[in-house]
């Protein structure tokens, strides 16, 4: 059966939607994570729920509703994180705040909800082709964006103190990673949902970074980490009745779990 469902072209679809988004969500992660910015992402995903019930409210596309919410947490959160004993409280108080308004507008929407509410777990083998090419052009804007900005975005991830005396324009590529999370968060929403957006984003990049300090490397581990979950998982999910999302958050914690061992082992 599981033979016979690869060759159908929904799996297809879901197959290059979980790739496109598995490589950028892997590389944007490692940034993410060397700033310990974690939290971050766990805002933006729920605020971008957020934004789908305004859509709904409004008579759009929850979807539509989804990226621009994401886009204005993202923006915000990188205009007030710049420095890390300031990041928790600023995420925190954001995404309270967001919260309390995506509660108002779910209230004030008459009709069923199940639109915004199927973001919560995501749909990979439900990805349309239309779908498809809006990820595949999200995920260009987003690779561009990490590669102009790699070297300055990583000495400021690695190192602020030191890339501030240096001239490195720290605000601005607080707010242009944001902002690049951002749309990768919402691209992510749609295959793993915004419950489990961290499955994507965050676990493979901290599991890249136990099995290497190269961070080249462990750029390139993260987002093979994140790849090889997604399409595991979609296979898997085939096979079984299960949600795709679990099998790709219990795939990626695996590696995660290894990675640690590994690390350990090297230092004993």
């Amino acid at each position: 059966m599981v033979v016979q469902l690869l060759g159908q072209h929904f799996v297809h679809t879901a197959l290059l939607a979980g790739a496109v988004v598995s490589v950028v969500a892997g590389a944007i992660g490692t940034f993410v994570v060397t700033r310990g910015a974690s939290f971050a992402v766990h805002a933006i995903s729920e605020l971008g729920f957020t934004g789908a019930a305004a859509a709904l409210v409004a008579g759009i596309d929850p979807v539509i509703g989804m990226i621009g919410g994401s886009l204005v947490v993202g923006g915000a959160l990188g205009a007030l994180t710049l420095r890390g004993r300031e990041r928790d409280s600023a995420i925190g108080a954001v995404l309270a705040a967001g919260l309390g308004l995506g509660v108002l507008f779910l209230s004030l929407y008459q009709g069923y909800a199940t639109e915004a509410t199927n973001l919560l777990f995501g749909s990979i083998v439900g990805v349309s082709d239309g779908q498809l090419r809006d990820i595949a052009i999200v995920a260009a804007v987003v690779v561009g964006g990490l590669a102009a900005l790699y070297r300055p975005l990583l000495f400021s991830s690695v190192d602020p103190e030191a890339a501030e005396a240096r001239g490195v324009p720290l605000r601005f590529l607080s707010v242009a990673l944001f902002l690049l999370l951002a749309l990768t968060t919402a691209e992510a929403i749609q295959v793993v949902g915004v419950l489990l957006v961290l499955t994507l984003v965050i676990t493979p990049a901290a599991a890249a970074q136990y099995l290497s300090a190269r961070p080249a490397l462990a750029l390139l581990l993260s987002i093979g980490i994140a790849l090889f979950s997604t399409e595991a998982g979609i296979v898997l999910s085939l096979a079984h009745p299960w949600p795709t999302s679990f099998f790709i958050s219990a795939i990626s914690f695996v590696i995660y779990l290894f990675a640690r061992l590994w690390a350990a082992a090297g230092e004993r």
